[in-house]
């Protein structure tokens, strides 16, 4: 009897382990969830949101990145195949420029198409939890672009990588999980400087960038007129997107980011549909051009944005290159509940010290009387003499003249030379604007130190210090707050170890 009751206990033993090696064969998405972070359930709210949509809790999701909106998106594929819009978080912080990551040490944070598999996530992340971005892929190789490690993480700290709140990744995290265990191999991050759209696009005509930002919004309106997940392939340096074996090619084409082009074709339904947008987009472009859309001015040394639902929060804060908000707009923010915890340590966007320190004695300013009109010509360039640095970065702030210039051509004119002191007095009340709403302008920033008022000998930062201890869990994100909607790779092998420091750059130089 007793050797019965053994053996069938041996058997079911046997049974279970074999359940356990069935379910758990890829070793990747085991590492998925290693902990209580990482294994948190999403939200009975995106469930229900899920649920309205007609998708399923673990269809295959895409995400899509902004950075001058500071928005992120999360997309998910419905029961009819095509993906929706799921959910909209706003960015808590990302550092650099509008435009690619070039080389390592730049601040920049990657711009393009990325796939992100499971070995990518990262469940014991230095910043509560995050994701690989896959930077450099193949087309950034092939240009010789260098850097690594660039993620998408919490703790509200960007040095090249785009940061969320900690429940804002949690709940992104675990988006991303549920499709990898309902069997999606990888999910597309696609990162663009903003909304590709024809104004957008018209205010940055003259960018250097605009060549690329060209190239990778022919994939922003495959995915538009698609609402399927682009098909990504590189040759001779460039992107090339849905690409297919020719009618009479005997093998699909084989693509390298530095070769020549393979003989493809793109579908036709695919491809119809994309010209149509292109040549609408392109005819609303030139119109905006011709009636005189000012242009973007250049980054005046900026350092990266943040979405203002959390400039909104911080004392004196800023949305830096990221779309900015009036006042009172800011203020009505302030009143509203934040997308998440907002750590002590947050800088928001500021001037860069170096380009404060090199900014020159400002010119005469040229006072010219002119009649009025309605023409604006966007000027081609950065104002060269327009007023100096801080002129020009309170024109940013919105203080003064606006980007665009007004010009005419009347038949009189009138120019009258400003007296000498017009100049210093504008710039010290244009200091004093920087010492005022730029945040941490007298202590030392956790990412980058704060701008200092030019001087014989400046002024040491101050150490910051970071908190020791957080929560090991934090809440679903409300998602009534702010600007949050629901609305419709160096890799990581697994787990790293958590890594505790007190300081920014040693904290960052862990895997994130």
């Amino acid at each position: 009897m007793n050797s019965r009751s053994l053996a069938r206990a041996l058997l079911a033993s046997v049974a279970l382990a074999a359940s356990v090696v069935l379910a758990g064969c890829d070793t990747d998405q085991v590492s998925l969830a290693t902990n209580a972070k990482a294994n948190q359930p999403v939200s009975p709210k995106l469930v229900a949101a899920m649920a309205e949509k007609d998708m399923d809790l673990q269809s295959p999701i895409l995400i899509r990145l902004f950075k001058q909106e500071a928005e992120l998106e999360v997309w998910k594929q419905t029961r009819n195949g095509q993906f929706a819009l799921l959910k909209t978080y706003p960015i808590c912080r990302w550092s650099g420029d509008l435009g690619p990551k070039v080389r390592e040490g730049d601040r920049q944070a990657p711009e393009g198409f990325y796939s992100i598999n499971p070995s990518q996530m990262n469940p014991q992340s230095a910043y509560y939890l995050s994701f690989n971005t896959g930077f450099p892929n193949a087309f950034d190789k092939a240009l010789g672009r260098t850097g690594s490690q660039l993620m998408v993480h919490g703790d509200c700290s960007s040095r090249g990588c785009y940061a969320m709140t900690d429940e804002q990744i949690a709940e992104i995290y675990s988006l991303g999980r549920e499709s990898f265990f309902g069997g999606q191999k990888a999910f597309q991050f696609q990162a663009y400087p903003f909304r590709m759209t024809p104004v957008n696009m018209a205010k940055h005509r003259n960018n250097p960038n605009m060549p690329f930002w060209r190239m990778i919004k022919e994939g922003y309106d495959h995915f538009e007129v698609t609402r399927q997940e682009p098909k990504v392939d590189f040759c001779e340096k460039k992107y090339v997107f849905d690409a297919a074996k020719a009618p009479d090619a005997k093998r699909d084409p084989v693509f390298d980011a530095s070769a020549k082009c393979p003989a493809y074709v793109i579908p036709e339904e695919i491809a119809s549909a994309v010209r149509e947008k292109e040549q609408r987009d392109e005819a609303e472009y030139n119109k905006l051009v011709a009636k005189g859309t000012p242009v973007a001015r250049l980054n005046t040394g900026i350092d990266g944005g943040m979405n203002k639902i959390f400039a909104s929060k911080i004392p004196e804060g800023s949305t830096g290159l990221s779309e900015g908000a009036e006042g009172n707009t800011l203020q009505m923010l302030a009143m509203s509940k934040a997308p998440g915890t907002i750590p002590g340590t947050v800088n928001p966007p500021k001037p860069n010290i170096d380009a404060v320190a090199a900014a020159q004695q400002e010119e005469p300013v040229v006072a010219v009387s002119t009649s009025p009109s309605n023409t604006r010509v966007a000027t081609a360039a950065p104002a060269e003499k327009s007023g100096g640095f801080f002129s020009n970065l309170g024109h940013k702030m919105g203080f003064g003249t606006a980007d665009a210039t007004a010009t005419t051509s009347p038949p009189q004119a009138t120019a009258s030379v400003a007296p000498a002191t017009t100049p210093a007095t504008a710039a010290s009340r244009l200091k004093a604007a920087v010492t005022r709403f730029v945040p941490g302008h007298h202590e030392a920033a956790k990412d980058k130190p704060a701008v200092a008022a030019k001087s014989a000998e400046p002024a040491k930062p101050a150490e910051t210090k970071v908190a020791a201890t957080r929560p090991a869990l934090k809440p679903s994100v409300n998602e009534g707050a702010g600007n949050v909607a629901a609305s419709g790779g160096g890799q990581l092998a697994g787990a790293a170890p958590v890594v505790s420091s007190n300081s920014f750059d040693n904290r960052f130089s862990a895997v994130k």
